[in-house]
């Protein structure tokens, strides 16, 4: 049977439609922006729900616009599965539906969700639905990733890059942190280990790298592959949240969200995923982060 990928067009549909075609697997794409159908094809197996609205770094969307995307497109899109012959779901969440900061704690399947953002809660409630109306013998399973990221990716890390292969110093020195990340070809694989086993069975799992890395050492890493000389400055943490302050009223490149986003720490616990996977994810962190961070390079 097919695998349906609802949300293809963005980063990482591209990048699953490329992996299971490299994996001989077939799949169909279905676009929900016009309508969704009552039910989904006969040939249909296994359902992958990828759309939904992002975090708006800008703040300028409102609340509505996260639950009728993110809720209200959900429930609809499963109503479909659960009216066909379809055996498994796979929703993509986030970890953000269980916390938008950590500090010390490492979060888990079990850490109790309270997210403090419209995209969060959105997810959270996205989840709640899904368990509440789960059809009786078919898999659901909930993927909650952290910061993805990958050749073609635009995010924080692309941010990072560009501002050290400007030449610029690097000026958050000062600050201490530990940070989980997610290479897309990890998150690739562990969507194919869905698809062709069942080993994975009904659940929740947090999907991340393995082991941590601080803004620092990946700034290094950064130096180390753009073959750059570091400069790396301490400058006091008080005079940077400072000028972020700034960035949030005028436009320059660094706001406390992205000062936060940057700096925070935030690790995340897969261990429950791999254990139900029984294997190793393909790449290594610094192996998924030297990837995006070469793409980078090469201006892909």
């Amino acid at each position: 049977m097919k695998v349906l990928i609802i949300g293809s067009s963005g980063f990482v549909g591209n990048n699953l439609k490329n992996y299971l075609k490299a994996n001989k697997i077939t799949f169909v794409c279905l676009s929900i922006r016009e309508r969704v159908p009552e039910k989904f094809n006969d040939d249909i197996g296994v359902v992958i729900h990828l759309a939904g609205m992002a975090h708006d770094l800008k703040g300028t969307r409102k609340e509505s616009e996260y639950y009728y995307v993110n809720l209200g497109l959900t429930e609809k899109v499963y109503s479909a599965f659960c009216n066909s012959k379809a055996h498994t779901f796979v929703f993509m969440s986030s970890v953000k539906a269980v916390a938008d900061q950590l500090g010390k704690e490492k979060l888990s399947e079990e850490t109790k969700p309270a997210p403090k953002t419209a995209y969060g809660a959105s997810k959270l409630a996205a989840e709640r639905y899904l368990e509440l109306n789960r059809k009786e013998k078919t898999r659901l399973i909930i993927l909650r990733p952290c910061m993805i990221h990958g050749p073609g990716n635009k995010g924080n890390l692309n941010l990072l890059y560009n501002w050290i292969n400007s030449g610029l110093p690097f000026p958050l020195g000062s600050f201490k942190n530990s940070r989980s990340y997610l290479g897309i070809e990890n998150l690739c694989f562990v969507l194919k280990e869905i698809i062709t086993k069942h080993s994975v069975g009904s659940g929740t799992y947090n999907v991340s790298d393995d082991g941590v890395i601080s803004t620092v050492e990946l700034v290094r890493l950064i130096y180390k592959i753009t073959e750059r000389k570091e400069k790396i400055w301490d400058v006091p943490s008080s005079l940077v949240k400072f000028l972020t302050y700034l960035g949030d009223k005028i436009r320059i490149p660094l706001n406390t969200e992205r000062l936060n986003k940057l700096t925070e720490s935030y690790t995340v616990n897969s261990e429950k995923l791999k254990m139900a996977i029984g294997k190793e994810l393909p790449n290594t962190l610094t192996e998924s982060l030297t990837t995006t961070i070469n793409s980078f390079k090469n201006g892909k």
